[in-house]
C-alpha cells in the first residue's frame, strides 16, 4: 500500500531528526578526525620522501660503480699504451700514444672528481633521511596520541550511535528510494545538513527566507511535498507561534489603556 503525503513527511522528519542526532555525535569529536587523516596523509607523505631518497642513494652508488670501472679500464689502457711506447718506431707514433695515454689520465681524474661529488651528493641525503624520520618520528607520536583520544570519544558515544544508527536504517526502509536520494542530496549540499525542516514564524527554518501565505497553506495541507522556492529543502510543517501568557496579559493591558485615553 502506498503511503500518503502526510506518512512520508512523517518518515523524513524521523530520518532528519536521527541525522541531526548522528551529526551532534559527530560535532563533540570536534576536529579530531581530521586532525588524524591529516596526520596519516603527513606521516605517508614522510615515508614516500625517505623511499625516495634511498632510491635516489642507490642510483648514485651505482653510478659510482661505473665511475670505478671507468677509471679501472682508463688505468689499464694507460698500462697498454706505456708498454707500446717501448715499442714505437717514430715519433709520431710516440707523439699519439702519448695522447692517447693523456686522454686516459685525463679520464681518471674526471671519474675521481665525479666519484667524490657523489659521495658528498649521498652524504647530504643521509642527512635528508635523519631530519626526515625525526619528524616522522615526532608525528607518529602525534597521530598516537591523537588517535587514543579519539578512541576514547569515540568509546564513549559509541553505544548511542549504533543504537541510532539501527533507527536509522530502520527509518529508511519506509521511504521510498527516489525520495531517500534526494533527501540525502539535499542535505549533503546544505551547509548546516538539514534537508527536511519547518516553517517557523512565517520564515523557512532552513534558509529563514519568508514562505508565502499560500505556500504556508499548502504546506499545512500535507497533500503534496512542498520544497522551500529559496533553498529547496523540504518544508514538512509549519509551526505556529503561540503568545506567553505573560505576553498576552501585557497585550491586554495595553489595549484597555488605550481604549480608556480614547475616551
Amino acid at each position: 500500500m502506498e503511503s500518503t503525503v502526510a506518512q512520508k513527511l512523517e518518515a523524513l522528519v524521523k530520518l532528519q531528526s536521527l541525522d541531526s542526532q548522528l551529526n551532534e555525535l559527530t560535532k563533540i569529536r570536534g576536529a579530531l578526525p581530521d586532525e588524524v587523516q591529516d596526520l596519516e596523509d603527513e606521516i605517508i607523505g614522510y615515508e614516500t620522501r625517505i623511499a625516495n631518497y634511498v632510491k635516489e642513494t642507490e642510483a648514485i652508488e651505482t653510478g659510482i660503480e661505473e665511475k670505478r670501472n671507468a677509471k679501472k679500464n682508463a688505468e689499464q689502457l694507460i698500462a697498454k699504451y706505456e708498454e707500446q711506447q717501448m715499442n714505437v718506431r717514430n715519433n709520431r707514433e710516440y707523439d699519439a700514444i702519448t695522447k692517447e695515454i693523456e686522454l686516459q689520465q685525463l679520464e681518471i681524474q674526471i671519474s675521481d672528481k665525479k666519484i667524490n661529488e657523489s659521495y658528498e651528493s649521498i652524504k647530504n641525503i643521509e642527512e635528508l633521511i635523519e631530519e626526515t624520520k625525526a619528524l616522522l618520528d615526532e608525528r607518529n607520536k602525534d597521530l598516537a596520541s591523537k588517535k587514543a583520544e579519539l578512541e576514547v570519544i569515540v568509546a564513549e558515544s559509541e553505544e548511542e550511535e549504533q543504537k541510532l544508527m539501527k533507527l536509522r536504517e530502520k527509518a529508511t526502509k519506509n521511504i521510498e528510494e527516489r525520495l531517500l536520494k534526494s533527501y540525502t542530496k539535499i542535505r549533503n549540499n546544505a551547509k548546516n545538513n538539514l534537508a527536511v525542516v519547518s516553517i517557523k514564524r512565517g520564515a523557512c527554518g532552513g534558509c529563514f527566507n519568508i514562505a508565502p501565505p499560500q505556500r504556508q497553506a499548502e504546506v499545512r495541507e500535507r497533500k503534496k511535498l512542498i520544497v522551500c522556492e529559496h533553498c529547496g529543502r523540504i518544508l514538512a510543517d509549519v509551526e505556529d507561534v503561540v503568545e506567553e501568557p505573560e505576553k498576552k496579559k501585557r497585550t491586554r493591558a495595553t489595549t484597555s489603556r488605550a481604549k480608556k485615553k480614547t475616551k
